[in-house]
């Protein structure tokens, strides 16, 4: 299991547990159960490349530590 934290731009910040085989769109829903956001609205990104929903966190090397 992966902690993924997820800041927004309100300085809300989420921490999600989930594996590293789960793809960005798994991420998305799992962010939306706590925040109440539609997964449709949620843009996952890192400075300024945006993550894909079809692709898995292993594959972004996402992974823990």
């Amino acid at each position: 299991m992966t902690e993924v934290v997820c800041n927004d731009h309100l300085g809300k910040k989420v921490c999600i547990s989930c594996n590293t085989d789960d793809t960005i769109g798994d991420l998305k829903k799992l962010i939306t159960a706590q925040t109440g956001t539609h997964w449709n609205k949620i843009v996952l990104k890192k400075w300024y490349m945006i993550f894909k929903d079809q692709v898995s966190l292993g594959d972004y090397e996402i992974h823990d530590g």
